[in-house]
């Protein structure tokens, strides 16, 4: 497993990452959660991703046990707010961000946290009162790091621009070969601001794993089957684009890949991007995910698989 040092922080992070969106406490029973995050360790994965509306807690209370029994500087601790947790709590103002922190470091067992992400970006806060909420937080060492999920470019200025307050490090966009959209305004932008993108949904919500086929029902217990989860895959369900996924295939094939290494080894070929968060129910799809690090893959492969899947979405 190789690292990527993220953002201007001091953190080094596997290029691969275990994420607990609508898995961990949620989707996924405890022991076969644990499973795999014992897999992601084994792996060499030292960077773990959730929030505190990951099932209202459920994600981050699990990871509180399941990580007590290791030491607290083997790995890197990322968690969010912003989304609902409650009917008043919601947001990115200054008592949010203490009341929500202070939440998320009870259920995470934890004094601190690596990183701390705005989910969203808070149209009712002023940008100052976030800023300078977040900056205390780091300040007072319950934050090492502060990030940022699915921000607008110019929101993203601002926050660079803004003195006297704690400087963002990460990124974490929807960043895939199916969705493509942070190339236009994020990547550079962060690029150029020490920022790197920790990138989300680098499978395509699990399309790029090649398991829906064209003409096919989805089998029974996959995503795409689910009402809590299946709504996210509606635009990526149609026959034009199950059918370039298919169209892959053979490019993995000669890059020595499955379809699951190959997107995720796609993403990981954009110098900026840190690391790729993955979700996985057995501890299986860890090892196989994990295995993307280091990749080699010829970029003309890359090139052949971006016009494959230009034709489908045109």
């Amino acid at each position: 497993m190789q690292t990527r040092r993220l953002g201007n922080s001091d953190l080094h992070v596997s290029e691969i990452s275990l994420g607990s969106w609508l898995t961990y406490g949620v989707g996924v029973e405890a022991d076969k959660a644990r499973a795999c995050l014992d897999a992601a360790f084994d792996a060499g994965i030292n960077f773990i991703d959730t929030a505190n509306v990951y099932g209202r807690g459920a994600a981050e209370s699990f990871l509180g046990e399941a990580l007590s029994g290791r030491p607290r500087d083997s790995y890197i601790l990322a968690t969010k707010l912003f989304f609902p947790m409650s009917d008043q709590d919601r947001g990115l103002s200054r008592d949010q961000v203490h009341k929500q922190l202070d939440a998320s470091l009870e259920r995470l067992s934890t004094d601190y946290v690596d990183l701390y992400q705005c989910h969203r970006y808070d149209e009712h806060t002023p940008l100052e009162e976030a800023m300078e909420a977040l900056s205390e937080v780091v300040r007072s060492g319950k934050v090492r790091y502060l990030g940022f999920s699915e921000w607008p470019a110019d929101r993203i200025r601002q926050a660079i621009d803004m003195a006297g307050v704690e400087k963002f490090v990460s990124s974490q966009p929807q960043y895939s070969l199916l969705h493509r959209d942070p190339e236009n305004e994020v990547i550079p932008l962060s690029a150029a601001n020490g920022i790197s993108q920790i990138v989300w949904s680098p499978l395509g919500q699990g399309v790029l794993t090649g398991k829906y086929k064209p003409g096919e029902a989805p089998a029974a217990g996959t995503r795409a089957t689910s009402d809590e989860m299946g709504g996210f895959l509606k635009d990526l369900m149609t026959p034009a684009i199950l059918e370039a996924v298919q169209q892959l295939r053979p490019l993995a094939d000669e890059a020595g890949l499955s379809l699951s290494q190959f997107a995720l080894a796609w993403v990981l070929r954009e110098p900026n991007v840190a690391s790729a968060i993955i979700g996985a129910s057995r501890p299986e799809q860890v090892h196989e995910n994990a295995a993307a690090s280091d990749a080699k893959v010829d970029p003309s492969l890359f090139a052949k698989a971006e016009e494959i899947v230009a034709r489908a979405r045109a």
